[in-house]
């Protein structure tokens, strides 16, 4: 199984790639500090990041994301996480109707005590149509 690093570090050498640069050390070194303003970078330390035993910083991989016109969390993380999130947007926007989304904004406007109430009394429903296990006794 591919490690979070590793994964990263495939990313990182793809990215480069792609932007038309050759994934070795001495490029990433001297590209990554001609457009860094931090603390520069040295050649051991982006040599880490290409075999993927570290992660930069995020302020490092913002700007390596912003010098390879990839997305941070792409880079960072890759296409899952975004690609899981909008799946899940998705089908929370096309399985609620407009009556649905009327009770939420009015939830929404409760005090929390009232919420608390109406969060109760949804939950007893779900779990009488079975949507949710019973509560476990002590």
């Amino acid at each position: 199984m591919e490690t979070s690093k590793a994964a990263f570090a495939k990313r990182l050498r793809e990215a480069m790639r792609k932007a038309g640069y050759e994934p070795r050390p001495a490029v990433l070194e001297r590209e990554f500090n001609q457009r860094y303003w931090g603390k520069a970078v040295t050649l051991h330390g982006v040599r880490r990041w290409l075999l993927g035993e570290t992660v930069p910083a995020q302020d490092k991989l913002l700007a390596l994301a912003q010098w390879l016109g990839v997305e941070p969390q792409t880079l960072r993380y890759g296409d899952a996480v975004p690609k899981a999130v909008r799946e899940r947007r998705k089908r929370w926007d096309e399985g609620i109707g407009y009556q649905e989304r009327e009770i939420f904004e009015l939830f929404l406007k409760l005090p929390v005590p009232q919420r608390k109430v109406a969060r109760e009394v949804i939950m007893a429903l779900a779990r009488a149509e079975g949507v949710l296990p019973p509560r476990a006794r002590p």
